[in-house]
């Protein structure tokens, strides 16, 4: 009889390549939930992670074992201070081309410092002073092409103090709900003002976490993959931590299903369906003795979310109304005891 043939998984997902280096640490948002909604609203926000600890809390998920019992979470603390409506960009449609954009309306860039102490030259720096009134008006001209509303929004980084920058990062909001003249009335009255998490989201529902994950380098196939190391007791003549066999033919190309060494980690990935548990003022109601690790204390209105997200303290969170939402919670969970206890390490 012949050798028997063995079977073995495959090693890694093909559904997140190419494994490289985000482009960039604020992830942009490519798709957007259609919310059936009477009055306009933004479809995210932004915020930071602060770190991690856990709850007790009612387990008020239908059908569960433990359905009205106390159950242990892990929970995410993000940190959200509000943000800031400093233009408004308006889209156009063609059937052969997709979106594109119309116009733009920025806000007075020295109004936003001296209110809101955020820098727009330091994200804008060929950006242009002029009236933001009569951006409005030749907008308004343009209401019948206008097919999609969108806010470009900054973050307020000088009110995080563990944060450490000054540069304000920017994310364009999609703005839902109403007819499109009711979009375009909302985004002007929000220009050149702030808006908290709460107008976006409300304690109990489901969101989409948008991040950078954690960065390694440049790891081999055993790190990266999971691949078997082959057994050290015998001589390797090239290591016992090398790749799993051909890559192809060499003069042509190679396979990229092949586990091959290269970048892991810094990847841009939506983690979809978190629970937004609790939406509150008082950091220090969740924030552990000694304060977050490699962050400080929750000093601004903070969001926490059930389970892990991507990215390290300090990393740019953006949350975004579900897409695919799995169920509807009946509304925010009652919470028994909020852990308190020191982080650092004994």
């Amino acid at each position: 009889m012949g050798a028997r043939k063995k079977h073995a998984p495959r090693r890694g997902s093909l559904g997140v390549r190419p494994r490289k280096r985000a482009s960039r640490i604020v992830p942009r948002i490519k798709s957007w939930p259609e919310l059936d909604v009477e009055t306009p609203m933004p479809l995210a926000f932004l915020g930071y992670k602060a770190g991690m600890t856990h709850v007790i809390m009612i387990d008020d998920r239908p059908g569960t074992t433990t359905h009205g019992r106390e159950i242990f979470v892990p929970v995410t603390i993000v940190e959200t201070p509000d943000m800031v409506a400093a233009a408004i960009r308006v889209y156009g449609y063609d059937p052969n081309i997709g979106l594109y954009t119309l116009t733009e309306a920025w806000a007075s860039p020295e109004t936003l410092k001296e209110k809101y102490n955020v820098d727009v030259y330091r994200l804008v720096p060929n950006l242009k002073p002029g009236d933001p009134e009569k951006k409005v008006k030749k907008m308004e001209e343009l209401l019948p092409r206008i097919y999609d509303v969108r806010i470009i929004a900054l973050t307020r980084p000088r009110l995080v103090k563990g944060l450490g920058k000054k540069k304000p990062d920017a994310i364009e909001i999609k703005i839902a709900g109403g007819s499109i003249e009711d979009r375009f009335n909302y985004a002007v009255k929000l220009l050149g003002n702030t808006f908290s998490v709460r107008d976006v989201f409300k304690e109990g529902q489901l969101v989409d976490v948008i991040a950078v994950t954690k960065g390694k380098g440049f790891q081999g196939v055993i790190k990266r993959y999971g691949v078997k190391e082959l057994p050290r007791w015998h001589k390797h003549r090239k290591g016992s931590r090398s790749g799993p066999g051909t890559r192809g033919p060499a003069t042509t190309f190679s396979w990229s299903e092949v586990p091959q060494p290269g970048q892991m980690g810094y990847h841009r990935r939506t983690e979809y369906n978190k629970r937004i548990l609790m939406i509150g003022d008082d950091g220090f109601k969740i924030t552990p003795a000694g304060g977050f690790l490699h962050y400080g204390v929750v000093r601004n209105t903070f969001v926490m979310l059930a389970g892990s997200i991507p990215g390290t303290p300090k990393r740019p969170i953006v949350l975004r109304h579900p897409v695919r939402p799995t169920w509807q919670p009946p509304g925010p969970p009652k919470i028994v005891y909020i852990s308190l206890g020191s982080k650092q390490s004994n």
